[in-house]
């Protein structure tokens, strides 16, 4: 489910580029967000300032042109080079849909399915033109409610992707990674996170007024007049006010320790008597158990004091309105989707317009059909010759691992063997899984959107929560094929790479060795590394949440790991607002293990190959071009808006100090363009975790 599968993700899977690669880009020199574009090559000279010192500002030298000739578009609130690749990919999948939408009879079953759908979320007047006619029974079922009736429509929320007052869903055993089993969590807040609701600051106290100002509008929209709106949003925002005082913070959230509480079902029901947890089971359809991870028990005790406290008026409005904000906007008549934007896009991360219908229904229909979409993708825009050259880059990167693990003078020999027994169970997973998803049992019915979103998402959780006391299925997918993205995910001790991010200038084919290695294979090393991260070190070589360090060792890597939160928290994001060490740490591990990884690789792919690296090429020796390719990942720009948020809620730092970062603590950088110590990148103390 979206909202469990966003804090799973937090504990578990640590993605390569996020948000500060993802973001689309468009004809030089334009801000028009509906012109195409090339893709990158894997050393874009056109985006070096040469009259920038890279021992100064690196950043500066190998990006310096990149905002002149991409500058941000109008639709977005930031962009990179990651985004160019997003922006292919949807080109490439909006012609496959428009040619699935136009087809007759003769289509496939899946091709019926993809092309089904996308037509239904581009028919905005027929969406117009029902009104909220689709949501009618939803609505009704919530007048209609009664304090005995809440499990019931809080098991059927959950469901359909509303994750009113909780979140529900499958996992795997942090404790025994072979089995799937239940969890329960906090849910049910607007904002983005629960510090939204209690920050100091004008800049906060505004977020929070626009925010209370936007459910009142969202009322309206729904014919409730003016002041009873204004009225039923302040009493929606004090109850999530009151939700997120019991709920767990982001950093927090970080430890897996802090999340995984596994106790009995009649426990959970101690802690929150106002529901009848076996019903809830029932109703979602769960496997028969007797247990499950409560991730956050403290919250469930406070949740049931809020119920006590909360009239059942006040709980029915706010249903209302976490159904209507649950329900992806674009299957909305304009009115609701045009004021969802205005609060999440434009005031809350300064997008100055909405993107285009039809790159929302891409996005749409690959978040809802993402294997049936990839396949065809996959068919036509990853090569063979793609997944074999990147399966050769991570054994070559796995491998500089191994040899870098002999290296560490801190580390006992005790746990070095530990750490290598972990490498080597790493399963590496390339492009596409080897069984495609069925989605047969999926009804999409053409002129149905919202029809259609509702019965995917059901679909979906359904599907995941059949898991529940099933074997685990280790060759699955967490992300679609077209997807620019990358994850490590903890449990499954998996690296995870779609054929999505294998595009130029990440993977080129055309690029020089040094160059690929600077771009993918520091992605690749930043994935394999999140496996020993603060979090991932937890996590033994089978996936389960277990010490396998020296006590001596773990105090060694956490006074290590504090030289990069020091580091980072000195990084000022946006006005006063600095970057938080802390959160980020996972992240910035990778960043700076896995560009370390990926040069020990390339330096050993250079010796195989007897590459000169002294020897210049087009003007760059192949170290040189090493770091520019690395550089060149983290080109673009963020909007002051967009920076806020992401510093508030993202394990990532901003692009250009994870750039920044990672350099600083990679003295063979100095080395190759010539830094003296005492330069700012090339300090002369730096920190190193791996």
């Amino acid at each position: 489910m979206t909202g469990l599968w966003a804090r799973v993700a937090n504990a578990l899977i640590a993605s390569a580029i996020c948000t500060t690669l993802m973001a689309q880009t468009q004809t030089k020199g334009s801000p028009d967000s509906e012109k195409a574009y090339d893709r990158l090559p894997g050393l874009d000279k056109q985006l070096i300032d040469t009259t920038a010192d890279p021992c100064a500002d690196f950043s500066q030298y190998a990006c310096g042109n990149f905002s002149k000739l991409y500058p941000i578009p109008n639709d977005r609130s930031g962009f990179g080079p990651g985004a160019m690749v997003a922006e292919y990919n949807q080109r490439v999948l909006h012609g496959m849909l428009e040619k699935a939408a136009e087809a007759g009879s003769n289509r496939s079953a899946n091709e019926q399915k993809i092309g089904d759908y996308y037509a239904s979320c581009m028919d905005q007047d027929a969406i117009d033109r029902k009104g909220l006619a689709p949501l009618q029974p939803e609505l009704d079922r919530i007048a209609a409610l009664n304090k005995d009736d809440l499990t019931s429509l809080l098991a059927h929320d959950q469901l359909i992707g509303v994750n009113s007052f909780l979140n529900y869903g499958e996992q795997q055993d942090f404790k025994d990674a072979r089995k799937q089993i239940a969890v329960v969590d906090q849910g049910g807040l607007g904002l983005p996170e629960r510090d939204y609701y209690f920050r100091d600051g004008d800049a906060a106290q505004k977020t929070r007024q626009e925010y209370v100002r936007h459910i009142t509008n969202v009322l309206k929209l729904m014919n409730e007049p003016e002041s009873q709106a204004a009225s039923d949003a302040q009493a929606i925002m004090q109850l999530e006010t009151a939700l997120a005082k019991v709920s767990m913070d982001i950093t927090s959230q970080r430890d897996p320790k802090n999340v995984y509480h596994l106790m009995p079902v009649t426990e959970l029901a101690d802690l929150t008597p106002d529901l009848a947890w076996t019903q809830f089971l029932k109703d979602t359809g769960t496997p028969p158990i007797s247990e499950l991870n409560v991730a956050n028990p403290d919250f469930f005790k406070g949740l049931n004091t809020v119920l006590a406290s909360t009239s059942l008026p006040v709980i029915r409005t706010y249903l209302r309105w976490q159904l209507i904000n649950s329900t992806p906007s674009e299957v909305l008549p304009k009115a609701f989707d045009d004021e969802h934007f205005d609060f999440y896009g434009h005031k809350l991360r300064g997008q100055p317009e909405q993107r285009a219908r039809w790159k929302r229904c891409v996005q749409a229909t690959d978040g809802a059909l993402g294997e049936a979409l990839g396949q065809v993708y996959v068919a036509q825009e990853f090569p063979p010759s793609s997944k074999q050259a990147t399966l050769q880059m991570v054994h070559d990167i796995e491998t500089a691992m191994d040899q870098d693990i002999d290296t560490l003078d801190w580390m006992s020999p005790g746990t070095k063997v530990r750490a290598k027994e972990k490498l080597r169970a790493i399963a590496d997973k390339i492009g596409y899984p080897d069984h495609w998803r069925d989605y047969s049992k999926l009804v999409v019915v053409r002129g149905d959107a919202y029809g259609n979103a509702a019965r995917a998402t059901e679909f979906e959780n359904r599907r995941e929560l059949a898991k529940i006391g099933m074997p685990v299925d280790r060759g699955e997918f967490g992300m679609s094929p077209p997807t620019v993205n990358a994850y490590y995910n903890a449990s499954m001790n998996d690296i995870n790479f779609p054929a999505g991010i294998l595009e130029p200038p990440f993977y080129d084919p055309r690029a020089t060795d040094a160059e690929d290695y600077g771009h993918i294979g520091a992605i690749v090393g930043h994935e394999l590394t999140h496996g020993f991260d603060d979090q991932g070190r937890k996590f033994d070589a089978n996936g389960n949440l277990s010490d396998w360090w020296t006590a001596e060792d773990g105090k060694k890597f956490e006074e290590k790991a504090d030289c990069e939160v020091k580091e980072y928290s000195n990084f000022v994001a946006v006005d006063d607002v600095k970057v938080n060490g802390k959160l980020t740490l996972g992240e910035n591990t990778a960043d700076n293990g896995g560009l370390r990884l990926a040069y020990i690789a390339f330096l050993a792919d250079a010796k195989r190959k007897n590459i000169d690296l002294t020897q210049k090429q087009d003007g760059y020796t192949p170290v040189q071009q090493f770091f520019l390719g690395y550089g060149q990942n983290w080109c673009g720009a963020t909007r002051p808006e967009q920076l806020r948020v992401q510093v508030q809620t993202d394990p990532h730092s901003p692009r250009q100090f994870r750039l920044d970062g990672a350099i600083q603590n990679m003295p063979e950088f100095g080395q190759a363009f010539g830094c003296k110590v005492g330069q700012p990148m090339m300090p002369k103390n730096y920190c190193r975790v791996w």
